[in-house]
């Protein structure tokens, strides 16, 4: 079974997203609140996919993505994203983003992301 990490300070956020991947058969998950936790926990657990917000307190999502990145290059990270932030989009991009997911998300695109990159 997948291992999927949902990175965000916003509780509700994470609940959205694991409510929405629920919905389709993923169960794993590992949550953390901020790109400092999510790099630790990455560590850690060493999930099969990150969905990480951008904006956060303590380390951002861009930050969070490069020091994960640097430990495992194979790493799959989505990053989200709210309207009007495509230049940290392109920066995510470029620093190893398998996708971006667009707030306010809609359930659908989630779960088409995380498979297709899952290979679902």
């Amino acid at each position: 079974m997948e291992k999927i990490m949902l990175v965000d300070d916003a509780a509700f956020m994470r609940m959205m997203i694991k409510n929405a991947l629920t919905q389709k058969g993923y169960s794993n998950f590992v949550e953390a609140q901020d790109g400092a936790e999510a790099v630790k926990k990455y560590d850690e657990e060493k999930p099969d996919l990150v969905i990480m917000d951008i904006t956060m307190p303590n380390m951002d999502g861009l930050q969070a993505l490069k020091k994960i990145r640097e430990s495992d290059t194979s790493a799959k990270i989505v990053m989200c994203t709210a309207m009007g932030q495509e230049s940290m989009v392109v920066n995510a991009i470029k620093s190893g983003a398998k996708d971006f997911i667009v707030k306010p998300f809609n359930a659908e695109r989630i779960v088409q992301t995380v498979n297709s990159i899952l290979g679902k």
